[in-house]
């Protein structure tokens, strides 16, 4: 008998009354430090929110059905970090709290283990908080319904509705996270001011312009703490470029939403881009990252301007990479009849599965920056008959996944 087995005889010996656990040596101890397993990052649009203030607390007490394909999703993913948009913030944490002890932390029918994440990520969105303005020119300022949430900071029915929820297996750096919610879109360098092109003056009167804020919900990076290191979770959900008039200004919004990661990214000085605790210029050059959200843009279809989107894709800290893909998606397409669309991008890279009119879209993102290395990405849309299709309309959007490693 060798002495590492006459050791492992000792240490059950002492524990007859529990479970041996076998150690790993420790050669193969210190190869999973310095070679952890890739890093599983996630977006997922899960459309869990309410038209009335509450009203996903209520849902999710009332064992919602649709969070529960949600959290079954999640558990047959697996992701170490995911970013959920569309959750309603609520601001003491119990929508949160509910969603992960009542749901993810329980097995879900179709989905897998329990899923446990110790460390969170939420804070205040632009989306439903009135900003007492005149924001889309009706002549009145609120009201009710639409009128209100088009009168908000950003398009919504109550504060924090739409809202984004950021999960992690790993420690979150809350003291080092930054926050652009109140940044002004005016103070964005060559912002696209929406115009009224009958008259060829600004839609918006320069007293209600300089105020504006630029993004929809908020911008967030959220330093996180893996194996890999220091990981920058760089987290936004753009206005959809779409609902506005013919002076544009949801499209003009968006492409400018999207075009503030390209400013954050930059390595020049930014002296105008500054958080909400005043902390002014971009991510520093050496950090590494990954850009997560329903970015409401499509490369080449739907409406938007696709120009943007196309930069942030081709940004020299963006990691190069093939496309994530499903084949549930060019079977959704050809179910509806959205192949038949004159559509230029490929199917298999759609993430949103939309009206017949509007075809399926990519507009989901999970895009990690350059000192990684991809070890494989997806979309989770499987085809019909496969296990776990019966999730996934739970929502019109799919879960973008990628693994990382050094």
């Amino acid at each position: 008998m060798t002495l590492r087995a006459i050791a492992t005889v000792l240490l059950c010996a002492t524990a007859a009354l529990t479970a041996c656990v076998h150690m790993p040596p420790p050669d193969a101890a210190r190869d999973a430090t310095m070679n952890p397993p890739p890093l599983r990052v996630a977006t997922y649009n899960v459309s869990l929110y309410d038209e009335q203030a509450g009203g996903l607390l209520a849902r999710l007490q009332a064992d919602d059905a649709d969070a529960h394909r949600i959290a079954a999703v999640l558990q047959r993913v697996r992701p170490d970090i995911v970013l959920l948009n569309e959750f309603d913030y609520v601001a003491d944490g119990s929508a949160a709290d509910l969603f992960q002890r009542h749901y993810l932390e329980r097995p879900q029918p179709g989905g897998a283990d329990a899923l446990h994440y110790p460390y969170r990520y939420l804070a205040p969105v632009n989306t439903g908080v009135p900003s007492g303005l005149d924001l889309d020119a009706s002549g009145s300022v609120g009201g009710e319904g639409r009128d209100r949430g088009n009168d908000a900071w950003g398009y919504g029915l109550h504060p924090g509705q739409y809202g984004m929820l950021l999960l992690s297996k790993y420690p979150i750096d809350a003291e080092r996270a930054r926050t652009f919610q109140h940044l002004k879109w005016s103070d964005l360098p060559d912002a696209r001011r929406p115009m009224d092109p009958a008259s060829g003056r600004p839609f918006h009167p320069d007293a209600i312009w300089s105020q504006l804020r630029l993004s929809s919900k908020s911008h967030w990076d959220v330093p996180v703490h893996t194996p890999l290191g220091t990981v920058h979770v760089l987290a936004s959900h753009p206005t959809p470029p779409a609902f506005d008039g013919p002076e544009q200004r949801n499209v003009h919004r968006n492409h400018d939403e999207i075009r503030l990661w390209l400013e954050y990214l930059s390595t020049d000085d930014r002296p105008w881009l500054c958080d909400d605790a005043g902390a002014c210029g971009g991510l520093a050059p050496d950090a590494r990252f990954v850009l997560l959200g329903d970015l409401n843009n499509d490369p080449v279809d739907g409406s938007g301007d696709h120009s943007v989107i196309g930069e942030l894709l081709e940004h020299p800290r963006v990691l190069r990479h093939a496309t994530p893909r499903s084949e549930g998606a060019v079977d959704a397409a050809l179910a509806t009849g959205a192949a038949n669309l004159e559509h230029r991008g490929a199917h298999a890279h759609d993430t949103g599965d939309f009206s017949a009119r509007v075809g399926n879209l990519r507009v989901d993102y999970a895009l990690p920056s350059v000192g990684f290395s991809l070890q494989g990405n997806g979309v989770f849309w499987p085809r019909t008959g496969e296990p776990g299709a019966e999730l996934v309309d739970a929502t019109d959007h799919r879960l973008v996944w990628v693994d990382l490693a050094n």
